[in-house]
């Protein structure tokens, strides 16, 4: 019968003898934990060397020997000689030292688990009968594919500190969100969640999360920022784990920071998940690089709710990227400032509505018909305005074109 424990190994002496594959691994993963690793090998591949020489492990270039296990608290024997390995397993049940015998779990004293990280969780498998790596490998990457994409509810159940997590969401779609974000929403007890975030997870989550609706749009505010800020102190004070959930990124015209600033203040702990801008994630996902070689290396991403600013126009004018974002209602003082300040009226312009989502659509034109061209195709918020070369429809395919002539 086998009892599965877990062990901590940060400041433990933990000994590898062999540097093979299996060795390697196992001597770089404990490392990471904070193991002091001894490896004992004739030979060892780059990472042992490269963080040996970095001092994150020692290496002895020689065959391993009895007295290597003195003062060590873990043993893996992981060399390519079977009857070494089980030497070393015997000599560590006669000093009482745990060991695992790498190339025999059958006569180890443990066993090593296949393991994957889910925020603070861990998951692993292990074979209790005849040692089936393979087979352990693939039962906790299917396990550990449900736990990222926030099927499994991880939400604590023992009494604990309240905590806020602003998760971005991404620029809309509900697949474009990251996976920590996805790990974020599965331990939320409450979720404070705006219009343009993506909103379509909510109905993943246990129908006893509480969710909170402060979506705002330009001109309509039912709950003020202050109120939000109040919500998530109030929440997290009561012992919740709260998950702000944004559109895009927390901190890119997000007021991320104005939350985080709350939380603090309070005392309350908050942790950032940044998420894919709308800035920078829906040009890409139009085929628009916001910067590209020869064509753009610098790209202001602006907040255009009250109209260019000085470093917009200047940007437009010196024939940088210029991302507006909420700038649709202002579209055309973009276009009256760029054209004053000496952008020439020819430059592409590209605007994406509802990005990422069933309804998208892009809408092209130059610098100087834009405004003539939206009003006559009814262009409406939310949408991405992308002015600058690299909106020039055909730009990678024509730039493909131009690096294959001979």
């Amino acid at each position: 019968m086998t009892y599965l424990l877990g062990l901590h190994l940060a400041g433990k002496r933990v000994l590898v003898a062999g540097a093979g594959s299996v060795g390697t691994r196992r001597a770089v993963a404990m490392a990471q934990e904070g193991a002091l690793v001894v490896v004992v090998a004739p030979e060892a591949d780059g990472a042992v060397r490269a963080a040996a020489s970095r001092g994150e492990m020692t290496w002895h270039q020689r065959t391993v020997t009895r007295s290597d296990i003195d003062g060590v608290w873990l043993v893996m024997a992981a060399t390519d000689n079977p009857t070494v390995n089980a030497a070393l397993v015997e000599w560590s049940e006669e000093a009482g030292v745990w060991s695992v015998n790498a190339s025999d779990v059958s006569r180890s004293a443990a066993r090593v688990a296949a393991q994957s990280r889910h925020g603070d969780l861990a998951l692993g498998v292990v074979s209790l009968g005849e040692a089936d790596p393979l087979r352990a490998v693939h039962v906790r990457d299917a396990l550990a594919a449900r736990l990222d994409e926030g099927e499994i509810d991880t939400r604590h159940r023992r009494a604990r500190d309240g905590r806020v997590v602003l998760v971005g969401s991404g620029p809309g779609a509900d697949d474009l969100i990251t996976v920590r974000g996805m790990r974020a929403l599965a331990e939320a007890d409450v979720v404070i969640a705006d219009r343009l975030a993506a909103t379509g997870l909510l109905d993943r989550l246990p129908p006893d999360v509480e969710i909170i609706d402060v979506g705002k749009s330009r001109d309509n505010h039912p709950v003020p920022q202050d109120q939000i800020n109040d919500l998530l102190v109030d929440r997290a004070q009561a012992g919740k784990c709260v998950v702000r959930l944004k559109g895009g990124d927390p901190f890119v015209f997000g007021r991320g920071g104005e939350e985080v600033h709350a939380c603090l203040e309070a005392g309350i702990s908050v942790e950032v998940i940044p998420g894919v801008s709308s800035a920078l994630g829906l040009p890409a996902l139009a085929g628009i690089p916001v910067t590209q070689r020869s064509v753009a290396a610098t790209v202001v991403i602006t907040s255009g709710h009250a109209g260019p600013d000085a470093t917009a126009t200047a940007a437009m004018a010196a024939g940088a990227t210029v991302v507006a974002l909420m700038a649709v209602s202002h579209l055309n003082e973009f276009v009256t400032a760029g054209l004053e300040a000496g952008a020439s009226p020819d430059t592409p312009v590209a605007i994406i509505e509802s990005g990422s989502m069933p309804g998208e659509r892009i809408t092209r034109a130059t610098l100087a018909r834009v405004s003539l061209i939206a009003d006559e195709t009814g262009v409406k918020p939310p949408a991405v305005i992308v002015i600058g070369d690299v909106a020039q429809p055909g730009l990678l395919a024509s730039e493909v074109a131009r690096t294959a002539r001979p």
